[in-house]
């Protein structure tokens, strides 16, 4: 059984929900992204130029403090920890909303704070599908998210895509769940978690999931 699992994919792909079930599932540590509390993710949404270096920024540092905390905390009674994101989801949208000039330094700060962190055993890129990450998005209703900018989410998809291409260390899965519902159907999260958790050397993986 992997001991440390992020439930990764781009905005409305269902990670919290999987999450927090598998988390349960499996009697592990529970982390979930604390996105509330950047005090510049609605001012990013508002003006993404003035407020991009301060929003990466503050993810960096809280993302980095939550797994650092994570990593202390682990007891003998929850070996296990599943995170609705990894550490390399800042990296991956700070290219994305970054000047090169800023990403640049961005990135110098990453590495030195990635560098300190375990990898995750599993990495489980979810894919809903276009369609149905737009139908979450407008379904939970946060107000800074009903206006993305034109194209946002593919240039998320093509960050992730291009960050995972030929990765090392850990067990990238590329999960196709287009053909799932697991927010409404409960009884598909236990298909998806047996996919997801099925003995797989280290490396990238690409699997569909079906009910």
């Amino acid at each position: 059984m992997y001991a440390s699992i992020a439930i990764e994919g781009g905005i409305g792909a269902g990670k919290t929900t999987f999450t927090t079930w598998l988390a349960k599932d499996l009697g592990a540590e529970l982390m979930l992204e604390r996105f509330e509390e950047n005090p510049f993710l609605e001012k990013f949404y508002e003006n993404p130029e003035a407020h991009a270096f301060s929003v990466e920024l503050s993810f960096l540092a809280d993302r980095y403090k939550q797994m650092q905390g994570a990593i202390k905390s682990r007891n003998l009674f929850k070996q296990r920890l599943v995170a609705d994101y990894s550490f390399a989801k800042s990296l991956i949208f700070a290219k994305v909303n970054l000047p090169k000039d800023e990403f640049k330094l961005f990135n110098t700060m990453f590495q030195m704070m990635a560098d300190q962190l375990p990898q995750p055993e599993v990495v489980a890129i979810l894919d809903p599908g276009r369609a149905r990450q737009e139908a979450q998005i407008v379904k939970r209703g946060r107000d800074y998210e009903q206006n993305l900018p034109e194209g946002y989410l593919d240039r998320v998809a093509k960050g992730y895509a291009a960050h995972y291409k030929h990765h090392r260390g850990s067990r990238v899965l590329w999960v196709d769940t287009s053909a799932l519902d697991f927010v409404a159907r409960a009884e598909q999260l236990t298909v998806l978690r047996d996919a997801i958790l099925t003995p797989r050397k280290p490396g990238v993986h690409r699997i569909e999931v079906r009910p």
